[in-house]
């Protein structure tokens, strides 16, 4: 390890990794910490993406694919079921490999990666702007310099809030998730079950994601005003006793999800945020990894050109790039959520028979979000942007 490097990432999950790769292949000196022992340690989220979305990035590899995925379903209160079109295959991860071959990519750009190297304070200069962090790395305290420093550590990041940034989300944006792996249990191979129910996840959904013969993630998010009445745990494991009474549980976890918009402020004094550090996460569906690793390249490439014309004036066009790509997205995705978390059993059930009733070449999930928003025309037009463009 260097005592100075253009670039610093804190964090090495698929959206640090990611901007270590972009930013080093740009050219840029780059040093990337995680605090864990192990890349990809421990899994945190249900670990579906798509096709469309990992191929951006990286060539799909069966060595770390659990399942590939060619449909969907939606299962109502009332138990009827949608099974929309899907465009596109996608997959069920295993993620700590698929992590571990993302940061690989980012130590062969030429990025630099240490574990078990816990960042605990930025370096500044008298106008307060980060030149680098404080870190314990092998139960020794070092400072690392640096031009730029990449936050990719996780929700309400430390390291925003050290520059300045507000990086908190509110607990109404802020989503209580808990995830079972079970095994022994008979799941369909090739598909994603979402349940939804003012029993089952209030104001939430639960999924069911295939991994592997007779394995799958079995997991909940609700909102955490409602995880106050009745915690995600205590709802999953009565959906599991219910419908896998047999299963053997491998692995229990729960954790919080910012289903916000993206953060106001993604770059501050020589510092950007990326995934979940910068809230973005799909506000409508919780789905992170893609979406963070969006934001990491995009971070990675314009630190890097920051870097090559010696210039961090021009940090701050991440943000823009950024709210091109994607960031215009979510906040649509924030206003449908906004607009669904309340659905009663009675609007759901009747949303399912919408759906139900549409010609199957027409059953996309455009259009049952169509259906879902029917009785708010000015959200339809916006809804028509996100599944058109």
């Amino acid at each position: 390890m260097k005592k100075e490097y253009d670039v610093i990432v804190v964090g090495g999950g698929p959206a640090g990794s990611t901007a270590a790769r972009y930013a080093a292949s740009g050219g840029a000196s780059v040093l990337m910490l995680e605090k864990d022992r192990d890349i990809g340690y421990p899994v945190r989220c249900g670990e579906a993406v798509s096709h469309e979305g990992v191929t951006q990035f990286i060539e799909p590899d069966p060595k770390w694919i659990a399942a590939t995925v060619t449909k969907f379903r939606l299962v109502a209160p009332n138990g009827k079921e949608v099974t929309p079109r899907l465009d596109g295959n996608g997959y069920v991860l295993e993620r700590r490999l698929f992590d571990y071959a993302v940061a690989k990519l980012a130590a062969d750009a030429g990025a630099e990666i240490i574990t078990k190297a816990y960042a605990y304070d930025l370096l500044t200069d008298s106008a307060g702007r980060a030149v680098g962090v404080k870190a314990l790395i092998k139960d020794e305290q070092v400072e690392i310099r640096s031009r730029i420093v990449i936050g990719a550590d996780g929700v309400e990041s430390r390291v925003g809030r050290w520059a300045g940034i507000d990086s908190v989300c509110s607990i109404h944006d802020m989503e209580s998730c808990a995830q079972m792996t079970l095994s022994g249990i008979d799941v369909v191979q090739d598909r994603l079950d979402f349940y939804f129910g003012e029993e089952l996840a209030p104001g939430g959904y639960l999924w069911v994601f295939p991994k592997g013969k007779n394995s799958a993630n079995v997991g909940i998010g609700i909102s955490v005003e409602e995880a106050k009445k009745k915690s995600a745990i205590k709802y999953l494991e009565e959906f599991v006793d219910r419908i896998f009474p047999h299963a053997a549980m491998l692995t229990r976890i729960a954790g919080g999800v910012p289903c916000a918009a993206t953060c106001d402020t993604l770059v501050k004094n020589n510092v950007m945020l990326v995934g979940d550090a910068g809230h973005q996460v799909n506000p409508t569906s919780g789905g992170g990894i893609i979406s963070g690793m969006i934001g990491g390249m995009i971070a990675g490439q314009v630190a890097a050109e920051a870097i090559k014309a010696n210039d961090l004036s021009l940090l701050p066009e991440y943000q823009k790039r950024w709210q091109r790509r994607l960031g215009w997205r979510h906040e649509v995705f924030y206003t449908i959520k906004e607009a669904i978390s309340d659905f009663s059993n009675e609007t759901l059930n009747s949303i399912a028979e919408s759906a139900l009733k549409l010609p199957e070449g027409k059953r996309t999930l455009g259009g049952i979000f169509r259906a879902a928003l029917w009785n708010k025309p000015s959200l339809l037009i916006d809804v028509a942007k996100v599944f058109i463009s």
